[in-house]
């Protein structure tokens, strides 16, 4: 089956979603809760015609700052040193005061998986 597309988006009290082509949605206290209740959403409109989805069938989409309000371990300084950012630049993007370009979009998005590869490769000594 084709990833299906969900489109997150932050509220007061938490997460909401909706499925790309499909009139799904739902919501969350966190991107954990939300993506399971996204599968349970999905299932229950897939019922009838006996297709089931799991969480791996999901493609999360989020904006630059639910990204890192979600993900507050990355340090925005340090991340933005290391994509050759300037600091204040990706703040704004950050707290919404400015919309990053599509290039810019795709040299975060590239930098977040970069770091994502590189600590799915990390073994540690026993």
């Amino acid at each position: 089956m084709k990833k299906i597309e969900i489109i997150v988006e932050r509220t007061n009290t938490g997460y909401s979603a909706y499925a790309q082509n499909y009139p799904v949605a739902t919501t969350g206290n966190d991107l954990v809760e939300l993506k399971s209740n996204m599968v349970e959403a999905i299932n229950l409109y897939f019922e009838e015609k006996g297709q089931h989805v799991c969480e791996d069938d999901l493609k999360v989409t989020l904006d630059i700052a639910q990204f890192f309000a979600f993900y507050k371990v990355i340090n925005a300084k340090a991340f933005s040193e290391r994509i050759g950012m300037n600091q204040s630049l990706l703040a704004q993007y950050i707290n919404g005061i400015k919309k990053p370009s599509p290039i810019q979009t795709q040299r975060i998005l590239k930098g977040v998986q970069q770091i994502g590869k590189e600590l799915a490769e990390i073994r540690f000594l026993l």
